[in-house]
């Protein structure tokens, strides 16, 4: 997209502030992850930058673990829009006996990491997974208990799969603001 995602103009707001709205009453504690924390302030949460720059997105989930004040977690990436309340809370109500608790939404085996619930117990495993130099987000799966949430699961709160809607294109963008009911004025 070449520029912040969670900054693009969405309707009268920002991506992030969208997702913000729909999460609303949710969590006792929310706070950003950004590497420019100066462009996030401004929506009144706290903003980290990572704890360990340079290493992707595996640095943002090792730096939401070092700050996160609660056992659980909800890790949501900035591009995408769509928050189903119900889905997470299902997930939420399944963490219990898990560390990570994570749709997967194809027989590939294919999760989407941030969608998921993750325990603050995770943070050992990713700080291992970074001293390794295994950089994917699941890396450490194999060192925690995890959870899938099946596609069957997911189609029971979210059948059209609008949670897992990813913005990577201005076409998707835009795609998103249709889904959205937001209407672009005319310039």
């Amino acid at each position: 997209m070449g520029q912040d995602k969670g900054l693009l103009p969405f309707g009268e707001m920002q991506m992030v502030e969208f997702i913000l709205g729909q999460l609303e009453g949710m969590g006792k504690d929310r706070f950003i992850i950004s590497n420019r924390p100066q462009d996030y302030t401004k929506f009144g949460l706290r903003v980290y930058p990572d704890v360990i720059p340079g290493i992707g997105a595996l640095g943002g989930f090792y730096t939401a673990m070092c700050y996160m004040r609660t056992k659980y977690a909800l890790v949501l990436a900035c591009d995408m829009p769509f928050i189903n309340r119900d889905l997470y809370l299902y997930s939420l109500d399944l963490a219990e006996n898990f560390d990570v608790v994570i749709p997967r939404l194809r027989a590939d085996g294919f999760a989407e990491p941030y969608r998921g619930v993750y325990a603050k117990s995770c943070l050992v495993p990713i700080e291992q997974a970074i001293q390794s130099e295994r950089r994917k987000v699941i890396s450490f799966f194999p060192d925690v208990r995890v959870r899938y949430v099946e596609t069957e699961e997911i189609h029971q709160f979210d059948p059209e799969e609008r949670s897992f809607y990813n913005v990577n294109t201005p076409e998707n963008l835009a795609q998103a603001k249709i889904m959205a009911g937001i209407q672009e004025k005319a310039e």
